[in-house]
């Protein structure tokens, strides 16, 4: 059994996390340490003891791990002091606010012994691994541009804004998600391009970005912004035999909001009209179009690597190395607003 505790009892906890934890026999949640209590807005889950006293969690000699779900802004110090205490750690995403901090925190970790990663949940999205089966069958040929786009239309979000944080850029917030999954399957780019914007001025959020990161014969572009009406495809993907597109995005996140569980048989899992096209031509140069059924995905794939490298000493799935290329491209994209 893996004993872990939670730092932060707020959406991040109770959304993207408990939901899938509490499926997981092999995990128990035996105390989660509430920030602001008067402030809570969550119902107490039975059986997990709540408090309002970190020590209480930190010293506690039953966890063996404990979840950081805070703002970046407090994301250095809680892991540090987990670390600290002995204890294995997770955090959300972004997992620090510079590289330098990054590194600092590995290497703590490895000098404990312990386990430490980001909350890279995205990797186990259900476009993203529909994606991977068409690639690894073949049909596409050789590979020769990824589309990967993350769109909304809320331009209120960036009207409101009034300064400019690096770390709590949209960049940050989102290109974490998608440039894990490029550096998770494709590895480290030979080059990136970069164009990280204010759309409405300097002193206001960055709402736009568009990456094109390159491998030999391949471009990867990850794109998104706060201005599309019509958002694209969430992934286009382009080989020399043929092509892929996947119009919708993973459903979790969707059915999360709606507080629609995992505990649903449907839960997460794309309709006949949502599956992705592909058209390809064959060998003997007939042009195919079919719908591609989708990969079911599972945010909760993350614990179970965890669980592994914990308890079993497995290798992290999430290395420190993909994470700390993620933090530097995330610094040298914003690096330049003001």
């Amino acid at each position: 059994m893996l004993n872990i505790g939670y730092i932060g009892n707020g959406k991040s906890t109770n959304r993207y996390h408990l939901p899938f934890v509490l499926q997981r026999d092999n995990i128990k949640v035996k105390t989660i340490y509430r920030r602001n209590p008067d402030r809570d807005s969550w119902g107490k889950i039975d059986g997990v003891h709540y408090t309002s006293d970190i020590d209480e969690l930190l010293q506690d000699e039953d966890i063996q791990l404990i979840v950081v779900c805070t703002k970046h802004d407090s994301h250095y110090e809680y892991t540090k002091s987990v670390l600290e205490h002995n204890k294995h750690c997770l955090v959300e995403k972004p997992f620090m606010e510079t590289s330098e901090q990054a590194k600092e925190i590995f290497a703590l970790a490895k000098e404990k012994g312990l386990v430490v990663q980001a909350y890279q949940n995205r990797r186990f999205d259900s476009d993203f691994l529909t994606v991977q089966k068409v690639i690894e069958e073949g049909k596409l040929g050789d590979l020769l541009e990824v589309e990967m786009h993350y769109d909304y239309y809320r331009p209120e979000v960036p009207e409101s804004a009034d300064t400019f944080d690096p770390a709590a850029s949209f960049l940050y917030g989102h290109g974490c998600h998608t440039l894990d999954q490029v550096f998770s399957y494709f590895g480290k780019p030979d080059h990136i391009h970069y164009d990280v914007r204010q759309l409405l001025g300097q002193g206001r959020m960055n709402d736009y970005f568009d990456l094109d990161l390159f491998y030999d014969g391949l471009k990867v572009s990850v794109k998104s912004s706060y201005f599309r009406l019509k958002e694209r495809p969430s992934f286009v993907i382009h080989g020399k035999k043929g092509s892929f597109v996947k119009q919708t995005k993973d459903r979790q996140e969707e059915h999360l909001k709606l507080f629609y569980m995992p505990d649903n048989k449907d839960f997460g899992i794309d309709t006949l009209d949502q599956y992705g096209v592909l058209t390809y031509v064959d060998e003997e140069g007939t042009v195919h179009e079919e719908k591609v059924p989708s990969v079911h995905g599972d945010y909760g794939r993350v614990y179970d690597d965890l669980y592994e490298a914990v308890i079993h000493g497995k290798d992290k799935t999430i290395t420190d190395e993909q994470t700390l290329l993620q933090m530097e491209v995330l610094e040298t994209g914003v690096k330049d607003l003001k």
